[in-house]
C-alpha cells in the first residue's frame, strides 16, 4: 500500500513524515541485530578507504524499500548507492543509512540513522525535512518546513527549541569525539570559556536542536548525507547551519558530495568568531 505523497505547487513534494520516522525506527532495529550479536563485526572498505559493516548495508534495504513505497519516482541519494536521478527532480530523498560507522565498530553506541528530504532550488539543494534516529538510546529528533521540531525518547518527548540567545556562560560546545585539529581550538579560544562535550555522527548537531549545546563547528571533511536530516532538525528548532562565511549552508548531491566546512549554531552572535577562524 502506497503511503501518503503530494506535490505542492513549487512543485516539491510533501510527504508523511510519521511514515518517514517508521521507516528510521525500522533502519534502526536492523542496524541493532548486528549490533548485538556476539560474534565480531565483519569490516571491509570501500573504494574511498571508509569502513562498511552489514549493517550498513542492511539499514540501507531497509530504507530505499520504505522510501520507495511513498514514492517510487522520487530519486534517493544513499551513501551506500543511488537510485534514480536527482537532477531531473525538484526533490530527492538524501540518507546516510548508517552515519558514524568507526562508532558503530568501537560499539559506543554513537551513531544514527539519517534520512532527509530535499528540495532543488537555483542549482542548489537544500533539506526541507529530516529525522534522525539514535538506535542504540531509541531516541528520534525530527522537524522541517510545516512540521515542528520534536524529540522522542524512552524518557520523555515533546517539541523542542535551542537554546536561549542569551545563554549563561560558559558557551557549550559540542565536538567530534576524532576529529579535532588546529582550527577548532582557534574557534574555540575566540569564544572565551566554554564547556566541552564530545559526541559522534549527527548527534552533535541534534544536541544543539534540542538546547543541550549552544555551537557544533565542523573543519573536518564530512559529506552532505552527514549532516542534512539534522540541518532540517536544526533549522525547524530555530537554530542555524552556516557555511564557511557565515551564509546558509546549501548540498550539490551530485558534482560534489563533500561539504565545506560548517557551523551548527543556536544563535547568530558567533558568526564573526566563526568566520574569522576560516582564515
Amino acid at each position: 500500500m502506497r503511503m501518503n505523497c503530494r506535490i505542492t505547487e513549487s512543485g516539491v513534494r510533501m510527504i508523511d513524515h510519521e511514515a518517514v520516522v517508521t521507516i528510521a525506527l525500522r533502519a534502526g532495529e536492523a542496524i541493532m541485530e548486528v549490533y548485538n550479536k556476539s560474534s565480531p563485526v565483519k569490516v571491509t572498505k570501500k573504494d574511498d578507504d571508509s569502513p562498511l559493516t552489514e549493517a550498513d548495508l542492511a539499514a540501507h534495504e531497509v530504507i530505499i524499500a520504505g522510501l520507495k513505497n511513498i514514492d517510487n519516482n522520487i530519486p534517493i541519494v544513499s551513501e551506500e548507492g543511488r537510485i534514480g536521478d536527482p537532477t531531473s527532480s525538484p526533490s530527492c530523498w538524501l540518507v546516510d543509512p548508517l552515519d558514524g560507522t568507526k562508532e558503530f565498530i568501537k560499539r559506543n553506541g554513537m551513531f544514527t540513522v539519517n534520512i532527509a528530504m530535499m528540495a532543488h532550488r537555483e542549482g542548489r539543494w537544500e533539506p526541507i525535512f529530516g529525522v534522525v534516529h539514535a538506535p542504540v538510546t531509541n531516541t528520534t529528533w525530527l522537524g522541517g518546513i510545516g512540521v515542528p521540531a520534536e524529540r522522542r525518547a524512552p524518557s520523555g518527548s515533546g517539541p523542542m527549541l535551542v537554546r536561549p540567545s542569551s545563554p549563561p556562560a560558559p558557551v557549550r560546545l559540542v565536538a567530534s569525539g576524532s576529529h579535532r585539529g588546529e582550527r577548532d581550538e582557534i574557534f574555540a579560544a575566540s569564544l572565551g570559556k566554554y564547556d566541552l562535550l564530545r559526541l559522534g555522527s549527527s548527534l552533535k548537531a541534534c544536541v544543539v536542536a534540542e538546547g543541550s549545546a549552544d555551537l557544533y563547528p565542523r573543519f573536518g571533511p564530512t559529506s552532505c548525507w552527514d549532516i542534512a536530516a539534522a540541518h532540517a532538525v536544526v533549522v525547524a528548532a530555530g537554530g542555524k547551519v552556516l557555511g564557511p562565511e557565515g551564509k546558509k549552508l546549501d548540498y550539490d548531491l551530485v558534482d560534489e558530495i563533500l561539504n565545506p566546512y560548517f557551523l551548527v549554531t543556536s544563535d547568530e552572535k558567533w558568526i564573526t568568531e566563526w568566520v574569522l577562524a576560516q582564515k
